[in-house]
């Protein structure tokens, strides 16, 4: 029996794990009901596999918060390997890599033959991404995960799944309601059989919103662009994870080896290359570079190159300047007291940082958090958003609840599930503490407490019955109350309205109240950080010790 090609097992690899990924990621989301609040929704699939395969994620995981979370332990399944055969992972498993492969397979062969040897030889700016790693590791070892902002898995998570996904999600909805709402009997049917394939494959439980959702496709579809002027641009400059790949790589028993006496200067191994590591003839490979695509060899066509254990060939390895280095983790040191000197972590903390129910306290929250977007593309009520300047620089794009889009559901924990990094972290509905009488509960998760604008509320300041607050309020016994009151209209005649209290030690900070609150563009009652129960200081009700 005649075996495959090694290259189109690598296309296999790639379609397989894109494919696991896809599916991971569609099933990162809220698929049921929480009519029976006793019961606790779980999501069956490991969705954090990637991320717990990710070595980047788990060594900036361990400089940031001096642990390692459960789960990231699983990297080693990559980095071992890595240091015996090379960078097998950029060409053979990785998602993301898989979409800049493909992309730049798109560029015509005319043109990358006319600019072959000045456009895909390696340059000197493919160092670029060893820099990055060293200012992102130096930055998670004073106590911050901005390494998330780079991170392959993190930015495609992020991209596709508050993003593009969100935009199909819409798009698909639109055109099956015109299909649904023909007036053609054939055509309803055909849009009532494509949405229930769609709805249990493809389609969202309710169209999600995410804040700058159209930033993160502009600039996924930007880096996807750039594929057509350099090959695979972001693995050869961008990526942090594959510079520590590269590193890890650069002692592996296995090797290119090249004959020279056979090679007749065609140049097809270099056309095909897809890291920049020179597989050409007179040169030397550079071992950091190449991701195992196994394209050269297969182009070859007097069978010139292979790949062998032990290879007697020198390498040339990552050509890194040791001032540019130096430069590196200096630009990463100096980055954290820089962004911790503007407002927004302790100098002058936003009063809507709400943060995810679990969510640890946050100066380890900002060690630990990657900036994927997992927890907020599982919220079923919408609700987490990625900051922009609510956590100032340094929170960029981590997680924060905004009720005016959703609340927090009672017995929702979903967010504390799929987190990879212990962020937030894995609690019960039971531990949650909303789901029973909030009197009775040990230590409910306080998100804030709700407060009323007095100015605003219809009761309060126009004389007008509203107790929507009251009937959206989800603790037992509820945190609002009303009391009757007597006010003069604007007639002057006396009117009876009931005008709604808080009861502080009672509000979970849940967000529903300021989400149904009728007044649209600034609601009477809203939500702030104060009360949480992960910050000791951040408090508004003082416990005194019985005697």
């Amino acid at each position: 029996m005649r075996l495959p090609k090694p290259t189109r097992l690598r296309l296999y690899s790639q379609i397989f794990f894109f494919a696991l990924f896809l599916f991971l990621l569609l099933r990162t989301e809220f698929h049921g009901s929480f009519r029976n609040s006793a019961s606790e929704i779980k999501i069956p699939y490991p969705v954090g596999l990637f991320f717990q395969l990710d070595p980047l994620i788990g060594l900036s995981n361990a400089l940031a918060a001096h642990a390692l979370y459960r789960g990231l332990l699983w990297c080693l399944l990559i980095l071992i390997p890595t240091m015996f055969i090379g960078r097998f992972f950029c060409g053979w498993i990785c998602p993301l890599g898989s979409i800049h492969h493909f992309f730049s397979s798109l560029k015509s062969e005319r043109k990358r033959g006319k600019h072959l040897l000045e456009s895909n030889r390696y340059k000197r700016w493919q160092t670029t991404k060893y820099y990055i790693l060293g200012a992102t590791l130096m930055a998670a070892l004073l106590g911050t995960g901005v390494v998330g902002w780079l991170d392959p898995f993190s930015f495609l998570v992020r991209s596709i799944g508050l993003s593009i996904l969100p935009a199909t999600n819409y798009a698909l909805q639109a055109a099956l309601a015109v299909l649904e709402h023909n007036r053609f009997g054939p055509v309803q049917t055909i849009g009532g059989v494509l949405h229930f394939i769609l709805g249990s494959v493809l389609l969202s439980f309710k169209q999600p919103y995410f804040r700058q959702g159209i930033w993160f496709g502009f600039l996924f579809f930007f880096i996807l662009a750039l594929n057509f002027r350099v090959t695979r641009f972001w693995c050869r400059a961008l990526c942090p994870l594959g510079a520590l790949l590269g590193i890890v790589s650069r002692w592996s028993v296995l090797g290119l080896v090249k004959n020279p006496e056979h090679c007749n200067d065609c140049n097809r191994c270099l056309l095909r290359c897809q890291g920049g590591d020179d597989p050409i003839g007179g040169v030397p490979w550079r071992q950091p570079e190449c991701h195992l695509c196994l394209n050269c060899v297969d182009e070859c066509p007097v069978h010139g190159l292979q790949f062998k254990l032990f290879p007697a060939q020198t390498t040339a390895g990552a050509n890194l300047q040791r001032r540019r280095v130096l430069t590196g983790l200096a630009a990463g040191a100096a980055l954290v007291p820089l962004m911790r000197s503007t407002p927004g972590f302790a100098a002058e903390k936003h009063e809507r940082l709400l943060r995810p129910p679990g969510a640890v306290d946050e100066e380890l929250f900002l060690a630990r958090c990657i900036r994927c977007g997992e927890c907020m593309k599982v919220c079923p009520n919408n609700a987490l958003q990625p900051a922009l300047t609510e956590a100032g620089v340094e929170g960029l794009w981590t997680p924060v609840m905004v009720p005016r889009l959703g609340y927090c559901e009672t017995s929702c924990v979903l967010c504390s599930q799929v987190c990879p990094t212990g962020a937030i972290w894995e609690i019960t509905a039971k531990e949650k503490g909303w789901s029973v009488d909030i009197s009775s509960a040990a230590k409910p998760v306080r998100l804030g407490t709700a407060f009323y604008d007095r100015g605003r509320c219809l009761p309060w300041a126009m004389a007008t019955d509203c107790i929507v607050c009251e009937e959206w309020c989800p603790t037992s016994p509820k945190a609002v109350y009303l009391r009757p009151a007597e006010v003069l209209d604007a007639a002057g005649n006396v009117k009876q309205v009931k005008q709604p209290y808080l009861d502080p030690s009672r509000c979970v900070g849940c967000g529903a109240c300021e989400h149904a609150c009728p007044v649209q563009d600034r609601p009477a009652v809203y939500v702030t950080s104060v009360g949480e129960s992960r910050s000791r200081s951040n408090q508004i009700l003082l416990n005194r010790r019985k005697a």
